[in-house]
């Protein structure tokens, strides 16, 4: 694995965070370098690759408040999202060419009669599994803190009577449209119509913006159904893609992510630093 590798990148990430979580956000440059094993230079160097910011100001990204902080400064009504133009910017309607659902009755068959090609890519938040049928991309799934194999498992297990088969190359294309190397996309959504209702929701929630469980509840007509928008939340098999990540609790509070919190936190990091750098320049 090259220093070039998004995977390493995300590695680097991954033990700094753990660092700053024990030793707090005072740390300097030479003391994370230090305890990382990397000289100061190659340390920044690989920051500046992965997110195009100094370790200085992407520590304040890592820190345990930042949710917080992006609760009270990004977050966007979803209601209004549409209207006021915010979900222009989401990645969905940057990168997607078009994205479809599967009917309420091809659900309940659990995907059978379905072929689903499958393939492992290296993504900015480390190894990523990838599905898709061919009408688009229908799972994606990290592994950095699961693991490979129960990876590969928790999405099967979605659709079991589907035919599985390993074609890498046919996904390519959607998933370097996918991690932003240009090109177009498509999406295909396989869930209960509740479900893919939610995912519609959080599609509208822009990239550096977060919201929260109760206002998707609102946004779907079902303001006290909090804890049904949860379970459909961390049902979502099209992680990063559909962003859940960008959920929170009222509390600013992370909540939960199927793929582990220190995953979320870093997309999360990485998309506000990523949206501050676009937008000053």
């Amino acid at each position: 694995m090259t220093d070039q590798s998004p995977a390493y990148h995300y590695a680097v990430i991954a033990r700094a965070l753990k660092i700053i979580d024990a030793g707090g956000p005072g740390l300097t440059l030479d003391d994370l370098a230090a305890q990382m094993g990397m000289s100061p230079a190659h340390f920044q160097r690989v920051f500046s690759q992965w997110v195009g910011i100094s370790p200085k100001r992407y520590q304040q990204y890592l820190t345990l408040d930042h949710a917080r902080r992006l609760l009270a400064d990004r977050f966007t009504v979803l209601e209004t999202a549409l209207e006021t133009g915010l979900s222009g910017t989401g990645r969905l309607h940057d990168l997607f060419l078009r994205w479809e659902a599967m009917s309420p009755g091809d659900y309940a068959r659990a995907g059978e009669g379905l072929v689903i090609r499958w393939g492992w890519f290296d993504s900015p938040f480390g190894p990523a599994l990838v599905m898709g049928t061919d009408k688009g991309i229908c799972g994606l799934g990290f592994a950095a803190e699961m693991g490979a194999e129960a990876a590969m498992e928790d999405l099967t297990r979605r659709w079991p009577k589907a035919r599985y088969t390993e074609d890498p190359e046919a996904l390519r294309p959607w998933v370097a449209a996918a991690f932003g190397a240009g090109g177009e996309a498509a999406l295909h959504l396989i869930g209960a119509p509740f479900q893919i209702k939610v995912w519609e929701a959080l599609m509208r929630v822009p990239s550096g913006h977060v919201t929260t469980y109760s206002e998707i509840a609102g946004a779907v007509g079902l303001p006290r159904a909090v804890r049904a928008v949860g379970t459909a939340v961390g049902r979502n098999p099209v992680s990063f893609l559909i962003p859940c990540h960008r959920a929170l609790r009222r509390d600013g509070g992370l909540g939960g992510y199927h793929w582990g919190l220190p995953v979320k936190r870093a997309i999360l990091a990485w998309e506000a630093a990523r949206d501050d750098v676009r937008t000053a320049s």
